[in-house]
C-alpha cells in the first residue's frame, strides 16, 4: 500500500469515524448536563423561538462595539466564507461528497477556487498575527488556538501547492492533502473548533433562557 493509497483509505476512514464519534460524544455529553433548576416564573415561554433569534442576533456586533471589533469581525467572516467556498463548490470535492452522500450541486470554476483559497490563506495569516500581537489575545491563547489555526489552514495551502508542484509526484501531493483534511477531521471534535456546531447549541440555549426571562434579546 503506497501513500496515496493510506490516505485514502484506512486514513480517511479512521479519520471520518473519530470525527463523528467525537462530535456525538461533545454533543451529547453537553445535552445530557443535568440541568440547573430556574425558580424564577416564566414571563415568556422562550423555547425555539428565543433560541432562533439569539443565534441570529448574535451573528452581529452591538452598535456600541462595531468600531472596536470591525477588523477581527471581518477577518473572522471573511475566513468562514472562504474555507465554506473551497470546501462545498470546487468540482473534486463535489464529486468526493457525492460518492460520500449521493448529494451533487454545480461548482465553481478552478481559478475562482484557488483565488478564493489564496485570499483565505492571506486571512489566515492576519488572524494568527492579531492573535500574536494584540495584547488580550496573545495573553489569553494556548495550544488550542494555534493548533486549530494550524489545522485549518493545512488543507487549504497543501489543496493550493498541489497545482504548482515544486517538483514533487501529483500523487504525493494529493496524499498530503488528504492526510491534512484526516488531521482536521480528528482534531475538530476535540479542540476549539468544535464552535462548528456548538456555537448554535450555546446560542439557542442562552436566548431560549433569556426570553423566558423576559431580557431583551
Amino acid at each position: 500500500m503506497d501513500l496515496l493509497e493510506f490516505a485514502r483509505g484506512p486514513a480517511l476512514q479512521v479519520a471520518i469515524y473519530i470525527f463523528i464519534a467525537g462530535s456525538l460524544w461533545r454533543v451529547l455529553g453537553v445535552l445530557w448536563l443535568q440541568k440547573k433548576p430556574d425558580h424564577s416564573a416564566a414571563r415568556h415561554s422562550g423555547g425555539i423561538g428565543g433560541a432562533l433569534k439569539v443565534i441570529w442576533s448574535r451573528g452581529f456586533t452591538a452598535p456600541a462595539f462595531k468600531s472596536r471589533t470591525m477588523y477581527p469581525k471581518t477577518l473572522g467572516y471573511a475566513l468562514h466564507i472562504g474555507l465554506f467556498i473551497t470546501v462545498f463548490f470546487f468540482i473534486p470535492h463535489i464529486v468526493f461528497f457525492k460518492g460520500l452522500f449521493g448529494l451533487n450541486w454545480p461548482g465553481l470554476p478552478n481559478n475562482v477556487i484557488y483565488f478564493v483559497g489564496v485570499v483565505t490563506v492571506a486571512i489566515g495569516i492576519a488572524v494568527l498575527i492579531r492573535r500574536m500581537t494584540h495584547p488580550v489575545m496573545k495573553l489569553i491563547s494556548n495550544f488550542d488556538d494555534y493548533f486549530s489555526w494550524f489545522v485549518t489552514l493545512l488543507p487549504l495551502a497543501t489543496g493550493l501547492i498541489m497545482p504548482i508542484r515544486f517538483g514533487i509526484r501529483y500523487e504525493t501531493l494529493l496524499a498530503v492533502h488528504i492526510l491534512s483534511v484526516a488531521l482536521l477531521l480528528i482534531w475538530l471534535p476535540f479542540g476549539k473548533l468544535a464552535h462548528t456546531y456548538f456555537v448554535f447549541i450555546s446560542r439557542g440555549t442562552t436566548g431560549s433562557i433569556l426570553v423566558r426571562r423576559g431580557a431583551k434579546t
